[in-house]
C-alpha cells in the first residue's frame, strides 16, 4: 500500500457497506456523567439510533434529561427488570457500574433486545461469559462498546498493519492517564473494587489493551504487570499500572495507565520498516493526528476531529439494522478480561502469567 492511499478519504466508514433503513430504538440504562455528557448527545446526532427510554435510579430527577432528548419513557431499574415499557425499545445501552452490567444486559437479552454494553463487559471472565451466553441463546446482537474500533485513525492504522506498510510490527506502546479526582469524588464507584472490578487498568488501561489486540488481530500469549497505589482514595484499587504483553515471539506491547497523572493519551507502533504514532487516540473526540514513517518516507495527517462515541452508536445501529455481526462482540470483551485477570495475577505474584 502506498502511504498516499492510506490517507485518501481518511474518515470513510468502511464498515458501512450497504444502505440501512430505519433506526434502532434504545433504552439507555444508567444516565451518569458519561451517558449524559457523551452517549446521549452522540445518539441524538447519529443516523442509526434514537433514545426512546431512560433507565435511572431516580426518574423524578431525570426530567431535564428526558426533555432535552425528547424521551417520553423514564423508568427506574426495578421497573426495567420487570419489563416496563419493553415495547418502546429494540436494544439497550448498558452504562451502569461494571459489576451490574450482567444484571441489565441479561434481562434485556431475555426479552429479545439487542445489547451494547460499556467496557469492561463485566468484572470477571465468568460473569462476562454469562452475558455472551444469554445473548447467544436469545439470538440477539451483543456489542462491547469499544469505540476505538470504529474511529477512522485506528481503522486506517489497522489497514497499514495488514498491508505491512511498516513491515512486521514488533513493538507497540500505549498509554492513557487521567486525573480522576479532578472530575470525580473520592467516593466514586470507580474506586470501589466491588463495583469496578479494578482501578486504572480496568477503567483506562483497557483502551490501549483492546486497541492493540484489534490492530494486531492476535491474542497475547503472556502478561507481566505491576501496579502501585499511594493510598487514600486509591487504597483499594490500582492507581497506576504497567502491563507488558507478549504476542508469541514476534511482538511485545506495553500499556500504562494512571488515575493520578497529567492527562495523556498516546499510541505508537514500531515495525521492521517504519512506525506509526497516533496522538490522543483515547480521549473520545479524537483529533485525527497521526505520523507514519515507512522506509525513507514520512507522512503526517491532521484532519477534523471525529466523535468516536457517535461512530460507535452508528456502527451498532447499522449492525442491528443490517444483521451484521459487530467486530467488538462479546468474545472480544471476554478476551480483554482474560488479559486483565492475568495482569492482576502477575502484579500480585510478581511473575509472568501465560495466556496460551
Amino acid at each position: 500500500m502506498a502511504l498516499e492511499d492510506a490517507f485518501a478519504d481518511f474518515t470513510r466508514r468502511d464498515w458501512e457497506r450497504e444502505s440501512a433503513a430505519g433506526t434502532v430504538r434504545l433504552a439507555v440504562v444508567g444516565i451518569g456523567g458519561f451517558a449524559r455528557q457523551r452517549a446521549l448527545p452522540a445518539i441524538d446526532v447519529g443516523a442509526y439510533c434514537e433514545t426512546t427510554t431512560l433507565v435511572t435510579s431516580s426518574p423524578d430527577r431525570a426530567t431535564d434529561v428526558a426533555e432535552t432528548y425528547d424521551v417520553d419513557g423514564v423508568v427506574d431499574y426495578d421497573a426495567f427488570l420487570a419489563g416496563d415499557r419493553a415495547d418502546d425499545y429494540d436494544a439497550v445501552y448498558v452504562a451502569t457500574p461494571n459489576a451490574t452490567h450482567g444484571r441489565y444486559a441479561i434481562a434485556a437479552a431475555d426479552r429479545g433486545k439487542h445489547v451494547i454494553c460499556e467496557k469492561p463487559l463485566e468484572t470477571t471472565v465468568d460473569r462476562a461469559r454469562e452475558i455472551v451466553d444469554a445473548c447467544a441463546d436469545a439470538g440477539v446482537t451483543l456489542m462491547t462498546a469499544y469505540r476505538l474500533q470504529t474511529e477512522p485513525t485506528v481503522r486506517r492504522t489497522r489497514e497499514l498493519v495488514r498491508e505491512r506498510a511498516i513491515g512486521d510490527v514488533v513493538q507497540l506502546h500505549g498509554c492513557f492517564s487521567n486525573p480522576l479526582l479532578e472530575t470525580a469524588g473520592p467516593d466514586s464507584w470507580r474506586l470501589d473494587p466491588a463495583l469496578a472490578g479494578g482501578g486504572a487498568l480496568v477503567d483506562l488501561g483497557i483502551y490501549p489493551l483492546n486497541t492493540i489486540r484489534f490492530l494486531l488481530d492476535r491474542e497475547p500469549t503472556g502478561v507481566y504487570a505491576t501496579t502501585h497505589s499511594s493510598g487514600g482514595p486509591f487504597a483499594a484499587v490500582d492507581e497506576h499500572v504497567a502491563v507488558q504483553l507478549e504476542f508469541g515471539t514476534d511482538a511485545t506491547a506495553s500499556c500504562t495507565a494512571s488515575f493520578d497523572a497529567h492527562a495523556n493519551s498516546q499510541l505508537e507502533l514500531v515495525g521492521t520498516d517504519g512506525k506509526v504514532h497516533i496522538e490522543s487516540p483515547f480521549g473520545g473526540v479524537v483529533p485525527q493526528e497521526m505520523v507514519v514513517e515507512s522506509g525513507d518516507v514520512c507522512m503526517e495527517y491532521t484532519g477534523p476531529s471525529v466523535d468516536e462515541v457517535c461512530e460507535e452508536f452508528d456502527y451498532f445501529g447499522y449492525c442491528v439494522l443490517t444483521g451484521t455481526d459487530p467486530e467488538p462482540d462479546g468474545a472480544d470483551g471476554v478476551a480483554d478480561l482474560e488479559a486483565i485477570e492475568a495482569a492482576y495475577e502477575s502484579a500480585e505474584t510478581g511473575r509472568r502469567v501465560g495466556l496460551e
